[in-house]
């Protein structure tokens, strides 16, 4: 099936009819670019426009660059999956339960209390209050947030999203190579990728053509940056910077066997923990079913100005990337998107 005859324009226009989006979405087939427009702007005071150019910030959207560089050191044999928390990393948790391992990290299934739990929280900005968000820039910054916490259920009772045990996943990966985790990251995924736009930006010196996240309040159409409202430089569980021709690099290097050999590859895409109805979670990305098969393969993330996804409809290899720069649009775009695309492909 061919994507060429869905109106992508118009899906997009009636979805911004809901609420305005600034942001960028592309959808290609094949690898090859379909449609590809920027909205809104970059920078409101400057008045730059987004376009298929622009770095976004993605949020969790990045965690599967961590997944990827733990199933590197996997293959090379200095981890396992099965390998305890305990033996990989010399950082004390006194309350960790000492049967957690690299795969219960990697699955969201530790049963480690989050630095921001969603069940207890609504508000991420309010992790700043006593922390000041300039003073995030390493991995170890984060452990004040959750080094001392309880735990939240045994390892591998079930799956509960966890920015927590990502930074422990950079943490491993800083003491396994002796690299600063970005730095890693930079040599061993974008540049092996030819991602030549992405990187791990400090907000307060953003190169060039950077997004910049903004935060709106609806009722006095005023609206704010995010710069107080997040790590000042991102990390292993979320706040790189890429664009949209640079995700569809990536996957198209990680489905061709250049990041991972083939079965370390179809490991990190293989549903391991059930998130929800026909969902599931793989190493960093989320993996749709349809009817016992798998459809989609998916990253996301959101933060105060930001919002992102990408997703990859295997059966007709079709990627949509929507990169959002305030809170709101990759979700609704995408799912919209994806309606036409299901009425296209199965009826």
């Amino acid at each position: 099936m061919r994507i060429e005859s869905l109106d992508i324009k118009k899906i997009i226009k009636k979805t911004k009819e809901d609420r305005n989006f600034h942001g960028v979405v592309s959808v290609s087939q094949d690898n090859q670019l379909i449609f590809g427009k920027g909205y809104g702007y970059a920078n409101r005071n400057q008045k730059n426009n987004n376009t298929l150019n622009t770095r976004f910030g993605i949020a969790s959207g990045c965690k599967i660059f961590t997944a990827v560089a733990i199933c590197q050191l996997v293959q090379k044999g200095l981890i396992s999956f099965d390998t305890m928390l305990n033996d990989c990393l010399d950082i004390s948790f006194p309350n960790f339960d000492s049967d957690i391992t690299i795969n219960h990290l990697l699955t969201h299934t530790s049963g480690i209390l989050d630095y921001f739990d969603e069940s207890v929280m609504d508000n991420y900005e309010a992790l700043w209050d006593d922390i000041p968000m300039y003073k995030m820039k390493n991995c170890n910054d984060f452990l004040p947030l959750f080094q001392n916490n309880k735990m939240k259920f045994s390892p591998g009772e079930k799956f509960d999203y966890n920015n927590a045990g990502y930074i422990l996943l950079g943490l491993i990966i800083e003491q396994q190579t002796g690299m600063k985790f970005q730095d890693y990251i930079q040599k061993n995924i974008f540049d092996v990728c030819n991602m030549d736009d992405s990187g791990y930006f400090s907000l307060d010196k953003l190169p060039e053509r950077c997004a910049h996240g903004y935060i709106e309040n609806e009722e006095n159409n005023i609206w704010r940056t995010n710069v107080y409202s997040i790590p000042i430089i991102g990390g292993p569980d979320g706040g790189a910077f890429v664009t949209a021709l640079d995700i569809t690099k990536f996957w198209k290097a990680l489905f061709d066997n250049r990041l991972l050999d083939k079965n370390t590859t179809e490991k990190l895409l293989t549903p391991q923990a059930e998130s929800g109805d026909d969902c599931y979670y793989g190493f960093g990305v989320w993996v749709t079913k349809k009817e016992g098969k798998i459809y989609k393969y998916c990253i996301m993330g959101r933060d105060p100005g930001v919002s992102f996804r990408s997703s990859i409809y295997i059966d007709n290899n079709i990627q949509v990337n929507v990169l959002g720069n305030t809170n709101w649009g990759g979700y609704a775009i995408t799912n919209r998107i994806e309606e036409e695309l299901i009425k296209t492909i199965y009826y």
